[in-house]
């Protein structure tokens, strides 16, 4: 049975097929149209799936929707009467989408995918946390979902055990720890739905100064998890801003101007609910520990991105073990939708765990072999060296202790945020240069942000405060403290950004101010090229850790096709590309030519 799951028309629209209860393939539409975020029906992202599934539309037996739109509209309704006459602007901003297309949710899915069989609809949390339970490695789990809002719900809590999943509790919107932190990203001048990892990447520069005055006035933290925002300080619910004057004035000023300099208040702000966020997320954990009786907790929700937060779960919640969804925004939702309508709607049994997760290190998306890259970069005017597999693993170690800078473009490509070691651009972890060149010369992107390392998974603990599986790049933990330099008293005295260019340890490009990194822990079993890189990178220079970033420039999706794995190369300060069995060096290619956007190749008839 083919099962087709959809999230769309919010944002991080994607579409993941689901064969028989296995996950077959599963992509991001922001890949395939190469619009950041994309929330539009996912045709390239459909098209990908169906082909990696070796069907066509007509094979498919059900269509899942993430969420119930009726619901959602509900909640819109509701919200607008109770704030009339205010938010008329964003009422009628909305209204038009909702009127020709939202509503309508079935017709609109069977017209853009060509398909007239049954459409299910799960509602938006129910899909968050069977994307967190049934992939997971657990035979039974409390799940907790936390993200801005669904259609009413905002965090929920349950259970999962074999094929059944029972969500026992939730708060409701307008109350939202995933709202919170998004208004602190538009406060301090980052994007929502986007800039929350720069917040998050921000937060070690500052000082929690602000954390009291935010648990006074901002949310009402309670002992058992449950809170409420003062709601006279936002204006998600009537406008189209986050914030308002009176948070403003709490806060001394106006938000940051969107590109300005980042000031110490913006550190000290996104410090402060950065804390705050950990805080609640430790009281929630605490009691779904308690009403559950769990040992394993499974976390969705876009909050559930917040990777410092999940590594102090990690280390100071009451779980024995956690396991976070790799795509756990409404992207995740597709594949939560189709899992969650063949254990949930047609009741079929889950295989019980082997210990290890079900999701294919999240390398669910479209493979490209050698024969169309070599088409795709001779099209280019490429100039190109063919490597073997036994020598690939040795050139790519060799050009990383050189200290080039790497794209890397291997095997199926990832689902989710993350760059997990298929598109992905790598360096030397050892270099004190690196961080710096990474982010102004090859990313294009705020110099403060932090590069997470990828470590062999049997040498994890001789480097970072951190023993268990981390492959998704979703836990945060501490160098060890033999691998650290000590500062000095000057150094410790330097504030804010000032911070950035003290060497921290013998992997400098990879540790954040405050000792810390996001972790990628790397097995040979689902890596196979990818690991045995980084292992030939240990033979020639003793450190099995390097820099793995995604294969973009700032503004664009992760690429997803050779033609704009090479145009990253030459538009950037990159120094080489792997893709496949081929080499292109960059020294080596002619001028660019014919450089204009690239549209998808992916498309539905």
């Amino acid at each position: 049975m083919n099962i087709l799951g959809i999230s769309a028309y919010y944002h991080d629209s994607a579409a993941c097929l689901v064969r028989d209860g296995e996950i077959v393939a599963a992509a991001q539409e922001e890949r395939f149209s190469r619009k950041k975020h994309d929330a539009s029906f996912p045709a390239g992202a459909t098209a990908a799936c169906l082909a990696q599934g070796g069907i066509d539309v007509d094979a498919l037996d059900l269509v899942v929707f993430y969420d119930k739109p009726l619901l959602k509209f509900e909640r819109l309704l509701d919200t607008y009467a109770t704030m009339a006459p205010r938010g008329l602007g964003s009422f009628l901003k909305a209204m038009p989408q909702w009127l020709r297309k939202k509503l309508w949710m079935t017709e609109t899915i069977q017209k853009d995918l060509g398909y007239d069989g049954k459409v299910l609809f799960g509602e938006h949390h129910e899909s968050h946390a069977a994307s967190a339970f049934y992939p997971s490695p657990y035979d039974e789990a409390a799940v907790l979902c936390v993200d801005g809002v669904g259609e009413w719900a905002t965090t929920s809590y349950g259970v999962g055990r074999g094929r059944s999943l029972e969500l026992l509790g939730e708060i409701r919107f307008p109350h939202s720890l995933g709202l919170l932190y998004s208004a602190f990203t538009y406060f301090t001048g980052f994007k929502v739905n986007s800039g929350e990892y720069k917040l998050m990447g921000l937060a070690p520069y500052g000082e929690p100064r602000y954390v009291d005055l935010i648990k006074k006035e901002l949310i009402d933290l309670r002992p058992d998890g449950s809170y409420r925002l003062n709601l006279k300080y936002f204006d998600y619910m009537a406008g189209l801003r986050m914030t308002n004057r009176a948070f403003a004035d709490l806060f001394g000023g106006p938000p940051r101007a969107p590109e300005s300099e980042v000031t110490q208040r913006e550190m000290d702000l996104a410090r402060s609910i950065q804390v705050v966020t950990e805080e609640a997320m430790l009281l929630l954990a605490r009691q779904v520990h308690q009403v559950t009786g769990m040992k394993n907790l499974c976390l969705a929700g876009g909050v559930a991105l917040n990777c410092v937060a999940n590594g102090r779960l990690l280390r100071e919640g009451p779980f024995e073990s956690i396991w976070i969804q790799p795509a756990a925004g409404d992207a995740g939702g597709a594949l939560g939708a189709a899992l969650g309508a063949w254990h949930g709607y047609l009741g079929k049994e889950r295989s019980p765990s082997t210990g290890r997760d079900r999701m294919r290190a999240a390398l669910l998306g479209p493979t490209v072999g050698n024969d169309e890259i070599a088409t795709a970069l001779a099209a280019e005017g490429a100039v190109i060296e063919r490597i073997s597999d036994e020598e690939l693993p040795r050139v790519a170690a060799r050009l990383l202790a050189d200290e080039k800078v790497l794209g890397w473009f291997q095997g199926a490509m990832e689902f989710g945020p993350r760059a997990l070691g298929a598109r992905s651009i790598l360096a030397d972890a050892r270099s004190p240069r690196m961080q710096s060149a990474l982010n102004l010369k090859i990313k294009h992107r705020e110099s403060f942000r932090p590069f997470a390392p990828a470590v062999l998974r049997e040498s994890l603990s001789e480097w970072f405060e951190l023993d268990c599986d981390s492959p998704y790049m979703l836990l945060v933990a501490g160098i060890v403290e033999r691998r650290r330099v000590a500062m000095t008293e000057a150094e410790r005295a330097l504030g804010g950004i000032a911070k950035l260019n003290i060497p921290r340890s013998d992997i400098p490009a990879v540790t954040h101010v405050d000792y810390s990194a996001r972790i990628q822990s790397v097995r040979r079993e689902d890596h196979p090229r990818y690991y045995d890189t980084i292992a030939a990178f240990r033979d020639l220079t003793g450190c099995p850790v390097i820099v793995n970033t995604s294969f973009n420039v700032r503004g664009e999706p992760i690429v997803c096709r050779p033609a704009e794995a090479y145009r990253c190369l030459m538009r950037t300060g990159m120094d080489a590309l792997l893709i496949g069995n081929f080499l292109v060096r960059k020294e080596q290619q002619p001028a660019l030519k014919n450089d204009t956007d690239w549209k998808s190749e992916y498309a539905l008839d």
